[in-house]
């Protein structure tokens, strides 16, 4: 390989042999993961970013090497040469447990003092300490796996889209401050005192005017940051494999994607996934699955029973749908017997605290089914509602009734807790979909106002424009999500080309033909020197890995993440910096507190 230790060279990788390698001379480094003392032997188990290999000192080794390896302590870095043979004792959890290295050279080359925590238990000790020694962590296998997951995946996207015609340009990381949805990350100008650069929440506009100058298919791994509050799936700061193409439709985008998807689920983890990703319209998810980012991997469908309910004398019912409102269902199969009264009561209570005003349910786990509302019901209703449903004794039916989008938001959620309290929810299906007809717009219920669903360049289907200004409800974008096993990957869409359509979208936002002018003239005077039809997509590719690796958390797949309130706990970021430099930006710090 290349590298060398006084005077050492490293054969290769220390996962990378095996029992064809028997009898081969081969020096390897690493990290002491264990190191056991039996007296007249001493086993070191050496670890590299690859895995693990055992070396091995007997009573015939030179008893100053002996003497080295009977002081190694865990972490410290070693060298290490001997003659490969194979081990009488096998490991079947290691790679490399059928073999073991014979050590006849063996130098001790960096010493470590006893770290915080065990590497190999990393995970069974709490974020802060983790966190802090982030470095320590990191040599963990479970980790190191995932970071070099992350590499294979960022190289077969590089390699995918380089092998299809598309060219890596780099766009800037200090760039004008745009409204796109979240707050900005600001870097103060020293040279401009008084203004400021912005982080970029997405290259969005600049992979566009890439398009404009001609470069018709544009790939970038792009930073992008977002000053927004912390979840298990978000970091201020992120990756995505960004994409534009020119002279194209919503297809053409979404089918080239396809084949990296294909691709990259056959490299990494051995699975095929359909040359033809399945589709479902942005209505069709919402209604089926109470959500725009539907888990298809298991069924338990929501189901409309509003004509059933109006036939009802239940005031709850009636009442939402006097409103305007809708009653959905969702059956929970073979789950009486988990849902007791109790557990009903406890959903109920996170039902109301995701928005829903009430939980109706029927639990049938005797000859009898237990209804919540029967006293409501006139004979034979209960019969036709459970027959309509599909329902069987064993059987949960739970029920809400609201707004329609409330109804199927509290519906989507409660069939995602139930069914992962059900564990009915398969692990080892790779379920990815495409979410098309996006709507344009959604309505703010506080405020009865209709906002922009997406960025302010996406262009909307060409039936639909003549409802921007009559019916908001009916516009649709040219946009596209696609999802894996119930997590947004990627948002894609055409752009809009036209200058006039474009400021027409901005003045739908609110914007003054000022603001307009101050914050994105460049790009709409870009539109009148010609810009093609184009369009194009971000994949999630810390998202992207966080599920391939089967990982909790982006942090299981961020080298270097943050925790929940933005902060790096190994360097201390974000931390002051000192008056002069304060003074010399123009800037100053008032204390809140005080």
């Amino acid at each position: 390989m290349g590298e060398s230790i006084n005077g050492m060279k490293r054969t290769a990788y220390c996962a990378e042999f095996n029992l064809q390698n028997v009898g081969q001379e081969i020096t390897v480094f690493g990290w002491v993961q264990r190191q056991r003392d039996l007296g007249n032997l001493i086993f070191i188990d050496l670890r590299d970013r690859s895995g693990i290999i055992q070396l091995s000192f007997n009573e015939a080794t030179d008893r100053a090497i002996f003497e080295k390896a009977k002081s190694a302590r865990t972490e410290w870095v070693v060298a290490a040469k001997g003659v490969v043979a194979e081990r009488e004792s096998k490991n079947k959890e290691l790679p490399t447990g059928d073999i073991e290295v014979i050590v006849n050279d063996f130098r001790i080359v960096s010493k470590a003092q006893t770290p915080p925590f065990e590497v190999e238990k990393c995970d069974q000790v709490g974020d802060d300490v983790t966190l802090k020694y982030r470095y320590l962590a990191l040599r963990n296998e479970r980790l190191t796996k995932n970071i070099l997951m992350r590499h294979k995946i960022a190289q077969l996207a590089r390699e995918y889209y380089y092998e299809n015609g598309f060219i890596e340009i780099e766009t800037p990381m200090m760039i004008k401050s745009t409204p796109e949805g979240a707050r900005d990350y600001v870097v103060p100008s020293r040279i401009h005192e008084g203004k400021f650069y912005a982080l970029p929440q997405s290259p969005q506009i600049y992979k566009q005017l890439t398009m404009i100058a001609g470069f018709d298919r544009y790939i970038q791994l792009a930073r992008c940051f977002r000053d927004e509050d912390l979840r298990a799936d978000r970091q201020p700061e992120f990756t995505q494999i960004d994409l534009e193409m020119s002279f194209v439709d919503c297809d053409d985008i979404m089918t080239m994607s396809e084949g990296f998807i294909q691709r990259l689920m056959k490299e990494t983890i051995g699975v095929d996934v359909p040359e033809r990703l399945p589709r479902m319209t942005f209505e069709e998810a919402m209604n089926r699955y109470g959500s725009d980012k539907p888990d298809t991997r298991f069924e338990m469908l929501i189901e409309d029973i509003s004509d059933w309910a109006a036939k009802t004398d239940f005031a709850v019912f009636i009442n939402a749908l006097a409103d305007g409102g809708a009653v959905k269902a969702i059956v929970a199969k073979n789950a009486a017997a988990a849902y007791t009264r109790k557990k009903i009561d406890k959903l109920t209570e996170h039902a109301k605290g995701i928005g829903a005003k009430g939980l109706a349910y029927i639990r049938w786990a005797d000859a009898a089914p237990n209804c919540s509302f029967n006293k409501f019901l006139k004979e034979g209703e209960l019969e036709a509602l459970l027959e309509q449903l599909g329902a069987a004794q064993g059987d949960v039916v739970l029920i809400v009734s609201d707004k329609t989008r409330k109804a199927l938001t509290v519906m989507g959620a409660l069939r995602l807790m139930v069914a992962k309290e059900l564990g009915i929810i398969p692990e080892d299906k790779w379920n990815f979909l495409w979410i098309t007809e996006m709507p344009f717009f959604e309505l703010d219920e506080e405020t009865g106002e209709w906002v922009a669903a997406h960025h302010p360049f996406t262009m909307p289907m060409e039936e639909s424009i003549p409802y921007l200004d009559t019916d908001k409800s009916k516009v649709k974008a040219q946009a596209f999500d696609l999802v894996l096993n119930g997590t947004e990957l990627s948002s894609g869409s055409m752009r809009i080309t036209d200058t006039a359509l474009q400021t027409k979208m901005f003045e739908l936002l609110g914007m003054t033909q000022e603001e307009i002018d101050a914050k994105f003239g460049f790009l709409v005077d870009a539109y009148y020197y010609a810009a093609p039809p184009h369009g194009g997509m971000g994949i999630g590719l810390d998202r992207l890995a966080m599920l391939i690796c089967k990982a909790d958390s982006l942090r299981d797949v961020v080298a270097f993440p943050k925790v929940q309130n933005a902060s790096e706990l190994m360097s201390g970021a974000p931390s002051s910096i000192d008056g002069e430099q304060l003074q010399e930006l123009g800037i100053t710090v008032v204390d809140h507190e005080n």
